[in-house]
């Protein structure tokens, strides 16, 4: 393996891809705002205008119940005749209930000529903006729209929301308000900022009631942490799919200064990263170009060092074939804390795929995990040979591509049977993944094909028991001809 130091490459910022529409945040505080028509489709936009602060006229000959109490209510005004031109004018939106089409277009041209921004209820081709569904923590809102072309998709998103948000992030954002200038005036800007307010909305997501003294407290803890070393967090991005990462992996992705990632890390696993942090990819591929472990280590004390909280972004997880106890020790000396998130190892993600325990108690006592090259790239000399020759051990096989023959002819010679099922599995979890089952005996004349991809071997009689069905695809038996 060429070991030459390779320069870390820094990634490129996250770009925004194409918006069907601009999400925007309007202030209606004290404008007018128009309403013509008086349904209970026409009552609900105006409801929710005058919500938002808006002084909310209704034009309706012969307004609906539902319009008539929010009148009562004092939430709006009602002219009981029907909208003109000049009555838009001075509007900052208007909103119409059309009867057909003529009239949405009459009333869109109207708008568009006094400069207001127009809506036409459940007629998109009419208008010049939509309403959305709503999330209301206020003054947290989440507006969530699908441009129209699936509502449903939309309410469904905003069921799942709610669901997630607690209640109490409502008085959680206004004391975010009121304290907002004490932070400004007693933290600095940059590392002490950011870890009070990442903190404070640890807490607003607890659940627990707002109040003052927990934020005063935390505006301490943040002054007193600043003056500290930096700190690393060494997190498992799982086999490759995004969905795969754990919540303690997405929250240090999000709180991270710097992120030093391996080139096995997928493109979607970044994404989920805070969007202003130095990323820089440090990856180490067998046979390849690669950052020297040295290089790797000095770059995470550096960074620590000056404050920084540096995330290590391992594929699968840390602690298995990651060198995780290397670096961890390296910055241990350097008096740097250190913490752990683990991820899913592609071993665990390769069993859900094809639906397998690696431990059924009909096949297997026992699972082993073996890195199949040693240091020179050759297969490793100090293996347990017979016991990893045991039928009733699972045995998977990691960066053993290039050894897989030799290493099927071992495990042959040491008593397993050439009939043993095998899945030879590419970049498991991600969109090009492709797993092939065979026999170690087939293994043994083959081999396994040394693509780009990352490859694990999977050896042991659970293997008989594979199944391709976790995406949706019909069940298929791919050892049914096996004994």
């Amino acid at each position: 393996m060429d070991t030459t130091f390779r320069k870390p490459a820094e990634a490129a910022p996250a770009r925004m891809g194409p918006l069907a529409v601009l999400p925007v945040f309007l202030t209606l505080e004290g404008r007018r705002v128009l309403v013509a028509g008086g349904s209970d489709a026409a009552a609900w936009k105006a409801e929710l205008t005058a919500a938002a602060g808006a002084r909310v006229e209704v034009f309706a000959a012969g307004p609906g119940q539902v319009m008539a109490k929010l009148e009562e209510a004092g939430t709006l005004r009602i002219i009981r005749r029907n909208w003109t031109e000049a009555d838009i004018d001075g509007a900052a939106i208007a909103i119409c209930d059309a009867e057909d089409e003529a009239e949405a277009a009459a009333f869109a041209a109207a708008a568009c000529t006094v400069g207001a921004r127009w809506n036409v209820i459940d007629k998109p081709d009419f208008c010049d903006f939509q309403f959305g569904s709503i999330v209301n923590r206020s003054p947290v809102v989440i507006g969530i729209s699908t441009a129209g072309a699936a509502p449903i998709i939309g309410q469904n998103l905003r069921r799942r929301i709610e669901a997630m948000l607690p209640q109490t992030l409502s008085t959680w954002a206004a004391l975010a308000l009121r304290i907002r200038q004490r932070t400004l005036d007693l933290l600095k800007p940059g590392a002490e900022r950011r870890l009070f307010w990442e903190r404070f909305s640890d807490l607003a997501f607890s659940r627990t009631v707002a109040d003052e003294a927990s934020a005063e407290a935390l505006i301490m803890a943040a002054q007193a942490s600043a003056k500290a070393p930096g700190h690393v967090t060494i997190v498992g991005a799982g086999p490759g799919d995004a969905e795969y990462l754990t919540i303690k992996a997405m929250r240090a992705l999000q709180a991270a200064d710097v992120i030093l990632f391996d080139d096995l890390v997928s493109t979607e696993v970044l994404e989920l990263a805070r969007r202003e942090a130095k990323r820089m990819m440090v990856g180490k591929r067998g046979g390849k170009l690669s950052c020297r472990q040295d290089d790797i280590n000095a770059l995470m004390v550096r960074a620590a060092l000056a404050g920084k909280h540096v995330v290590r972004l391992k594929s699968g997880d840390p602690m298995i074939f990651g060198r995780a106890g290397e670096e961890i020790a390296e910055l241990s000396a350097a008096g740097i804390p250190v913490d752990v998130v683990p991820g899913i190892s592609a071993a665990f993600g390769l069993a859900a795929r094809l639906g397998v325990s690696l431990t059924h108690r009909d096949h297997a006592q026992s699972v082993r995990f073996v890195t199949g090259h040693a240091r020179d790239g050759s297969l490793p000399k100090n293996l347990d040979w017979k016991g990893l020759a045991d039928p009733a051990t699972t045995l998977v096989v990691y960066m053993g591509a290039g050894t897989s023959r030799l290493l099927a002819s071992r495990l042959i010679a040491e008593g397993l049977s050439g009939g043993t099922p095998v899945v030879v599995a590419e970049a498991v979890s991600r969109p090009e993944e492709a797993i092939r089952a065979m026999t170690l005996g087939a293994l043994a004349e083959q081999g396994a094909a040394l693509g780009a991809a990352p490859v694990l071997i999977g050896i042991g009689r659970c293997f008989a028991e594979a199944r391709a069905a976790s995406r949706g695809e019909a069940a298929l038996q791919i050892f049914s001809h096996c004994a």
